[in-house]
């Protein structure tokens, strides 16, 4: 655990956004004496505590997922009723926040947690009213492989009572499967049907989950396999061991088949309502209420208030940009042909491509171990403190690749057990660029989200909802600022690399454009594929799977660009305004130092800083 970073300073300005009912107090009353502050604030801290302990209490595998073995034999409530209760929870703790406590007796670190429990029960409204609306089933995100991936990497074995609650997990999938099956057929019913192009792989990936040992003749099954692992590891007796196994062979082949087989039949189904739906209808303009509900998407992707013009505008602006500065690294190194010519150079050389063999994909992650370790290395003359946690470099497993995104972020455990992991997705090597993979390391691993997620979660004395909570915008957006950081820390050696790196930044300024074009500017989604085709370096493999994701998780792709531009914004004003007392190390403190906040926060705070006069903060 570490000292929380930011100053009480950096958090003045936010009275701006104080609770109402603040901003209706005498303001010549003053402020109450600093121990019946620290009292307050003391009883506010145990009323946030209490308020985690009771949402957490609505997810077992949440729990799962911090360390905690509480209700371990049970998976999540998947229904409306459970998402109603959970709301419903929020709005009572909200009520009991504003009846219970006076923000004029509050210190302004305080203030500030009212103010982002405040304005995270606002989002979740915002969610519920459109959750409906939602594809359950999307080209990037595939409920039924999120729980084998539960499964291995959060529910730990230490006792036999550990290895019973896992079997009866894996009973209770049935269950779970039951209810998304139900939810699918509901929003289908109500017209909200996955595109044609989602069912492929998500059947392919469905059926995976109950292929191979026990369920035939093949390899062992990954869950079957962790599960045989977890149990020989345990001190225990062989009969005690067998049973085990016997009871969790039985689970798999019985409930857990039959839960998966029954959300195979229903997708089975619903696949054959998607032909109303053609393929290249485009977004979500064409669903019931579809333009307020991509408004709403993008208000919860951007914590902003942008509208889609708005935010197409900036993206064709930054397109331009980026595509003027790979233009300057052309002439570097001597290529005389279109920035076109330039993409297709890179995507078939074979210089800038890995094996497609085991031994590429090896060499692919060791590469990118190489990347991190460098950061690691130059990261104290960067930052004033690092997170305890460590970070590993993993390939996605070949059973969840076809709707697994092509690199993502896991979390660590609080307490250790597991790493922060940077996965990535190997499963044709023909369409990886070597180029761009130092960039995707620098967002994925360290400095980006690792040092940001894994960090939040260490700062002591944050309220738990905000260690473990966060924003879109803020993360993606320092995720994509790392990787232009990594250019200012001394990397990108290679010319190619540094090309790499503003292809990435590119893509995610096209994805400004292409989500607003597919879902209001009515785009098709070959349209969208064209536009990525002449405007960045992604395979074709890779841009088919971005549009397909941008028209199945609408507004989601617009996080990045916005949260960065905000990040670089905010430190161009402090340097100009600080001058020589401007320190690169303690504008990152200011950042990172009160979690994933909205964007609007994030300017209050490095703003505050600023009028403060810089400095590291208290």
């Amino acid at each position: 655990m570490r000292r929380l970073l930011v100053s009480s300073v950096a958090v003045l300005a936010l009275m701006a956004g104080a609770p109402a009912v603040a901003l209706a107090q005498d303001a010549h009353a003053g402020h109450a004496a600093p121990a019946a502050v620290q009292s307050e604030d003391a009883r506010l801290a145990a009323f946030f505590e209490q308020a985690f302990q009771e949402r957490i209490a609505l997810s077992p595998q949440q729990m799962t997922s911090l360390g905690l073995r509480t209700d371990y034999d049970r998976l999540d409530d998947n229904t409306d009723a459970a998402a109603d209760r959970a709301l419903a929870l929020a709005e009572r703790q909200l009520a009991q926040l504003n009846d219970q406590f006076n923000p004029r007796t509050l210190s302004d670190e305080s203030r500030l947690s009212w103010r982002l429990f405040e304005y995270g029960v606002e989002q979740a409204r915002l969610s519920s009213r459109w959750r409906d609306w939602g594809y359950q089933f999307a080209a990037n995100g595939n409920p039924t492989t999120g729980l084998p991936v539960f499964m291995i990497n959060n529910h730990r074995v230490d006792s036999v009572s550990d290895a019973e609650a896992y079997v009866a997990r894996l009973v209770e999938a049935e269950r779970v499967m039951g209810e998304i099956s139900a939810t699918l057929r509901a929003r289908a019913a109500a017209g909200v049907i996955s595109p044609v192009f989602v069912f492929e792989p998500t059947l392919a990936n469905t059926a995976a989950i109950i292929s191979g040992a026990p369920f035939d003749e093949a390899a062992d099954n990954p869950v079957w396999a962790d599960f045989q692992r977890k149990v020989g590891a345990l001190e225990a007796d062989a009969a005690t061991k067998d049973r085990l196994l016997a009871e969790g062979r039985a689970a798999l082949t019985g409930p857990w088949r039959r839960g998966y087989q029954g959300v195979l039949m229903a997708l089975a189904e619903v696949e054959g309502q998607a032909d109303v739906m053609p393929d290249n209808a485009g977004g979500v303009w064409r669903l019931p209420q579809g333009e307020e509900f991509y408004n709403a998407r993008l208000r919860l992707s951007t914590t902003t208030d942008l509208t889609a013009d708005q935010i197409h505008e900036i993206g064709l602006a930054e397109v331009a940009r980026l595509q003027g500065e790979m233009q300057t690294i052309m002439t570097q190194v001597g290529f005389t042909g279109s920035l076109q010519e330039m993409f297709a150079y890179l995507k078939t050389d074979p210089r800038f491509q890995y094996p497609n063999t085991p031994e590429g994909k090896e060499q692919y992650l060791t590469d990118a171990r190489a990347f991190i370790a460098q950061v690691m290395e130059a990261a104290p003359r960067w930052f004033s403190d690092l997170p305890e946690s460590a970070l590993e470099v993993r390939a996605v497993e070949s059973w969840r690749e076809a709707t697994a995104s092509i690199a993502f972020y896991n979390s660590p455990a609080p307490d250790g057990s597991r790493p922060g992991i940077y996965y990535v997705n190997l499963s044709d090597m023909t369409q990886v660029l070597k180029p761009q993979i130092e960039g995707i390391s620098y967002h994925e691993g360290a400095p980006g989200h690792h040092f940001q997620i894994a960090w939040a979660q260490e700062m002591e004395g944050l309220p738990r909802f905000r260690r473990f909570g966060g924003y879109g915008a803020y993360a993606e957006g320092w995720g994509l600022y790392s990787e232009r950081l990594g250019k200012e820390m001394g990397f990108y050696e290679d010319p190619y690399s540094d090309f790499g790196r503003l292809s990435t930044e590119l893509w995610r300024a096209v994805r400004l454009v292409t989500d607003t074009g597919l879902h209001a500017k009515r785009w098709s989604r070959e349209q969208a594929i064209e536009y990525f085709r002449q405007n960045s370096l992604l395979s074709e493999r890779d841009i088919v799977k971005e549009v397909e994701r941008y028209l199945t998780n609408p507004g989601q792709a617009t996080s990045y660009k916005i949260g960065e531009l905000k990040i670089m914004e905010l430190r161009a004003r402090a340097r100009t305004a600080l001058g020589e007392r401007f320190d690169i190390r303690d504008f990152h403190a200011v950042v990172l130092g009160s979690g994933s906040v909205p964007l609007d926060v994030l300017e209050d705070q490095v703003d505050a800083w600023i009028a403060a006069g810089g400095g590291a903060p208290d």
